[in-house]
């Protein structure tokens, strides 16, 4: 049962690694951050470098977290947290199927993330925890405070004072489920 958590946590931190660093060095064909923060003013998360950096250090650095597996309980909420935003402000509008846009994919992720939460998913061991439900639980209401946080601060932040056409172009391509710059 374990070495499925190994093959998961490894899968999972390593595509959210590279995920994170799309958003911030533009590396594996990511739109890197300036892109990355004009879309995410496009899509009202406001200021955008900041949401954007905040966004990218979460998915690269949970990943990391996963990957090393330390800090299990840590790298499951700032991941689910982030996919609920990706869920929110891009994917919701398109109901749950990926081939439109939707929130299939993020919701696996989130499941994912979550049945990594409990300390010790990092290891190889027989050793079941009976308070892996609590360490779920946790995270996905933190992950959920977060969300919620990061919403009322972006509602809070001034619109942007330029508006123009380019951010919008980004914006739009982060709608698109083969190459997602907002999740």
């Amino acid at each position: 049962m374990r070495l499925g958590h190994l093959i998961l946590r490894t899968t999972v931190g390593a595509f959210f690694v590279g995920h994170g660093t799309q958003k911030l060095f533009g590396w594996f064909g990511g739109h890197g951050l300036d892109a990355t923060a004009q879309a995410f003013e496009g899509l009202g998360l406001r200021p955008g470098r900041p949401n954007a950096i905040a966004a990218g250090a979460a998915e690269a650095g949970g990943g990391a977290l996963l990957l090393s597996g330390r800090a299990n309980p840590l790298a499951a909420t700032v991941l689910t947290s982030t996919m609920l935003t990706a869920i929110r402000r891009v994917h919701a509008k398109n109901g749950p199927w990926a081939t439109n846009g939707g929130y299939e994919y993020n919701v696996v992720l989130i499941a994912a993330a979550l049945a990594l939460a409990p300390p010790g998913a990092g290891r190889l061991s027989a050793t079941e925890h009976r308070s892996d439900w609590a360490w779920t639980l946790a995270a996905l209401l933190t992950a959920l405070a977060g969300t919620a946080a990061a919403e009322l601060a972006t509602r809070q932040a001034p619109p942007p004072q330029a508006a123009g056409d380019a951010g919008s172009e980004i914006a739009d391509s982060a709608a698109q489920p083969a190459d997602q710059v907002g999740s």
